[in-house]
């Protein structure tokens, strides 16, 4: 394959291999024949580290609009619990492939593009946007994306995902990565920034606009450390909301107006029956809870939006506290998908309830050049080597991992990694 003479990356040496060991560099774009991946199979499904299991396999063919990343990192998100577990549906069901890789976050470097691919070259770096689409109907063009038939999670609908030496993507998926970061930083933020930009800026007319407030919940998380940075960006108010006292400190320095402990209240999990005993004490528990609201954003003044994720525990106090024309917008169930709310509530305050979904391509890159911009902070938590990849999503299956956002090295042979040549000279030798 011919390549573009200026790459920005050195001439360095390496022979060309039909199989790479992890952390070791092919020649610039020579593909080799097969590739380290962590597969999932149906007849693993299971947690993490029963489902994810290292295997060889071949390296994908791209076609004429795809491209061929070398993953240096990769970004451990909810989803690849769910794609381990095959809940709350199965990968397999939708792709039919025999195996499935997960992944739905990287950074990297373009290793090959097809014919058609004009926007980029062999050699740049970049990170990937989750979003696929056919982009053939009235939705990709004028419409939004999100909204096509064909609409599809990459990493998680698709078998292609980031947890292999190799991805592959269309070519809209890829934005410039931040330089400024490294590898593992670069691939850790796309998926909750870019989720977190349309939940908040997405949804016309509710977009959150300045002096607003909106309430996070899972604040300390990827998704909520990112809503509240961006709430900042607006000139808007976040109070998060926390589980565990620790977190405080972490969810302040992201630039919170307050936080509130939810293990304070007892008002979680699907509402009661209406107009019972039970239904009585959650009510007077979920009043409790809006008015710690009121004493971070001033005595009567309820939230304009709630940026709801965890689903079936909050959900029924987020439609209460929402003040009245407000919205709830939810990206998620993570806590469980039977959403239950008292709809008085709704339809008397003329509350919204809107449900979104990663973002388009003009949301996720506006997200990303906040991150290029250095106005965001990546906040990444914790980062394992290719070994532990099973082992961090056990850690976010269980709650058990530290605020912020987890990466992996994949290609990187260390965390710390800003350029291809620090990599090179890192990386073992073939």
């Amino acid at each position: 394959m011919a390549l573009d003479h200026n790459t920005g990356i050195a001439p360095y040496d390496a022979p060309e291999k039909e199989l790479y060991e992890i952390g070791e560099m092919p020649p610039l774009g020579y593909v080799p024949p097969k590739m380290y991946a962590w597969a999932i199979r149906r007849e693993r499904h299971g947690e993490p580290e029963q489902s994810f299991e290292v295997e060889v396999v071949d390296t994908w063919e791209i076609d004429s609009q795809e491209v061929l990343v070398l993953v240096m990192a990769a970004g451990v998100n909810y989803n690849g619990v769910w794609a381990g577990l095959g809940v709350p549906i199965s990968p397999f069901d939708g792709h039919k492939q025999p195996y499935h890789i997960a992944g739905s976050d990287a950074s990297g470097i373009v290793w090959k593009v097809g014919d058609k691919v004009t926007r980029w070259k062999v050699g740049d770096e970049v990170v990937i946007h989750c979003n696929q689409d056919d982009g053939d109907d009235e939705e990709c063009n004028g419409g939004d994306p999100m909204f096509s038939p064909s609409q599809r999670i990459w990493g998680y609908e698709t078998p292609d995902g980031s947890f292999a030496q190799f991805t592959r993507v269309q070519a809209q998926q890829l934005m410039p990565r931040p330089k400024h970061l490294t590898w593992e930083e670069s691939a850790c933020y796309t998926l909750t920034l870019a989720t977190a930009y349309r939940m908040l800026f997405g949804h016309h007319p509710h977009e959150l606009k300045p002096g607003q407030n909106v309430l996070v919940w899972g604040a300390s998380g990827g998704l909520g450390s990112y809503a509240i940075q961006l709430a900042n960006t607006a000139g808007a108010n976040a109070i998060g909301v926390i589980s565990d006292e620790s977190k405080r400190q972490f969810v302040m320095d992201q630039g919170a107006k307050g936080v509130i402990n939810r293990k304070d209240f007892n008002c979680w999990g699907q509402l009661p029956t209406v107009n019972t005993p039970e239904y009585n004490e959650w009510l007077k528990e979920a009043r409790k809870f809006g008015k710690a609201i009121w004493e971070i954003t001033g005595k009567g003044v309820s939230v304009d939006m709630v940026f709801e994720h965890p689903g079936e525990a909050t959900f029924p106090v987020s439609t209460l506290v929402v003040k009245k024309g407000g919205i709830v917008v939810i990206c998620a169930g993570t806590s469980g998908f039977n959403c239950t709310f008292d709809v008085r509530y709704m339809w008397m305050h003329q509350k919204r309830l809107q449900g979104s979904h990663f973002a388009n391509l003009k949301q996720a890159s506006s997200a990303n050049r906040l991150m290029v911009e250095r106005r965001l902070d990546p906040c990444m938590s914790e980062v394992f080597p290719w070994a532990e990849i099973p082992q961090a999503h056990t850690m976010m299956l269980r709650n058990a991992h530290k605020p912020g956002n987890m990466a992996v090295l994949v290609q990187a042979p260390r965390a710390g990694l800003r350029t291809f040549e620090d990599t090179l000279e890192a990386g073992p030798r073939g």
